[in-house]
């Protein structure tokens, strides 16, 4: 037979070449830097180690600050670099991009060569409205591809998934400061940067009793994992590892079972969903 394979060759030798290929696809599409996401609060200089450590800085590497979250910047970023120079020689960099400066190449460079950049806390859609869809965005994610450690705490923490928490209510025009329901299509949210697609991300978490926002999120996409971040507390994300780090706790919500909606008042229930506590050092698997 003309289309007879040769006889040393074997249908177990093609599934190894297959396995073998989607393996490598597979690493090439892992990124291979790490985030580490802060719920807000207090920074200490244990927890600020731990984000340098991760990090792996060599000598001649250099850590930027995007402060565009605050409504004080210059602020934002004189604290940080404070506390960062007790406990690093690396250069320390501040880049506030405007909508103009988002555009300039030099600048979106040296953001995308940085080994940490650190996203401040603020406001999560303030941040985004300056850098999506923009080369910003994309030289984070190119640096995340590539090996650097993003890392941010509140608002810089709820801009690290895909699906960003805004903090809004549909329902509810005027901010209260709380959120005191649990009701479907009543949790506003935009696009963030898409570093972390498989998860969606709540900070300052038990400090400010955000249970219902989660969970509300988690009606809304029932796939994702919500992760409550407290206050003083890390998530450190290795692909789909994470461990947690800080003072206190993180909580996982996920795998919500039997959502029903009412068109009564929005209301909604869940038969079943896990939920789970870590703390400090404790790992956990996402998607």
């Amino acid at each position: 037979m003309k289309n007879r394979l040769p006889s040393h060759f074997s249908y177990q030798k093609i599934l190894i070449v297959m396995l073998l290929f989607t393996v490598s696809l597979l690493q090439a599409q892992s990124p291979k830097g790490k985030l580490f996401i802060i719920g807000g609060g207090d920074r200490s200089d244990a927890l600020m180690k731990q984000v340098l450590s991760v990090s792996e800085l060599t000598k001649k590497d250099f850590i930027v600050v995007l402060p565009m979250s605050s409504e004080e910047p210059d602020s934002s970023f004189i604290f940080f670099k404070t506390q960062m120079a007790k406990l690093t020689p690396n250069p320390i960099v501040m880049l506030n991009f405007n909508k103009e400066t988002a555009q300039n190449k030099k600048l979106t460079d040296s953001l995308q060569k940085a080994k940490l950049i650190f996203i401040s806390g603020g406001d999560q859609t303030r941040f985004m409205n300056v850098v999506q869809n923009t080369p910003i965005q994309t030289a984070i994610q190119k640096a995340y591809q590539n090996g650097s450690t993003i890392s941010g705490t509140s608002a810089g923490a709820a801009v690290m998934s895909e699906k960003m928490i805004t903090g809004n209510q549909k329902l509810q025009k005027e901010y209260s400061g709380t959120f005191d329901n649990i009701r479907y299509d009543n949790l506003e949210t935009a696009e963030g940067l898409g570093l972390l697609k498989t998860a969606i991300i709540d900070q300052h978490f038990l400090k400010r009793n955000r249970y219902n926002r989660l969970l509300s999120a988690l009606v809304e996409f029932p796939t994702l994992t919500g992760i409550g971040i407290d206050e003083s507390t890390a998530i450190i994300v290795r692909n789909n590892q994470i461990e947690v780090a800080g003072e206190s706790e993180v909580i996982v919500v996920k795998n919500p079972k039997g959502i029903l909606k009412s068109k009564k008042n929005n209301l909604i229930s869940i038969e079943n969903l896990h939920m789970s506590i870590y703390t400090a050092g404790q790992k956990f698997n996402i998607q």
